[in-house]
């Protein structure tokens, strides 16, 4: 679907991806970055303590991001963001050092997962519409060795930044199956995002 941009209007993304702001432009959405600096880990641990999927979770801190960030600039559209890992039911955080990214890769070595990407659009401090999406990886039979030296290709700012694989780079040689939408995968089911817009008016 092609977006209808009108006016050169703008919304703010509540998120420091690089590859969210990519995404957008490529898709002729113009935005400019306003972070929410949640810290997403206190509030991941309280809500799945209280039983939360992994889908109620992505859709909370992205509802969170963009709502924090819309108090401040009231009227303006908010897009906020959030992507998680589901394993079993179970969320795979982001690795802090590359011991846990070994680990990581090897909870997902040979199984399927599911990469679940959630938007949020707020307005005057509050969500007016979200989506959330997921796509199923499936990970190739790996050894040790075969893991380490895929480590060793990634450079920490990625590998901290979009958990154990980008899948537009090196990552996607992890996979033997990739089922769904690959915007998503990357963070961002941007389709959704410009079918609102464009009912929107913007």
């Amino acid at each position: 679907m092609k977006y209808k941009k009108k006016n050169n209007e703008s919304i703010i993304l509540a998120s420091k991806s690089k590859v969210r702001k990519t995404i957008l432009e490529k898709n002729g959405i113009n935005c400019f970055v306003e972070l929410s600096n949640i810290d997403e880990e206190p509030v991941k641990r309280s809500l799945l303590k209280e039983g939360a999927s992994p889908e109620i979770v992505s859709k909370n801190l992205a509802e969170l991001k963009a709502n924090k960030v819309s108090i401040k600039k009231s009227e303006e559209l908010v897009l906020g963001a959030d992507s998680v890992i589901d394993l079993d039911g179970k969320i795979i955080s982001k690795p802090k050092n590359r011991n846990e990214a070994i680990e990581i890769l090897q909870k997902l070595n040979g199984k399927k997962h599911y990469l679940i990407s959630s938007v949020c659009i707020s307005k005057n401090g509050s969500m007016i519409w979200n989506y959330t999406d997921k796509a199923a990886l499936t990970m190739k039979k790996m050894n040790e060795d075969e893991l380490n030296k895929y480590l060793s290709k990634i450079d920490d700012s990625t590998l901290y930044a979009y958990n154990v694989y980008q899948i537009e780079g090196e990552g996607r040689n992890l996979f033997s199956k990739i089922e769904g939408d690959e915007d998503t995968i990357m963070g961002l089911p941007v389709k959704k995002i410009k079918e609102y817009l464009n009912n929107y008016g913007m």
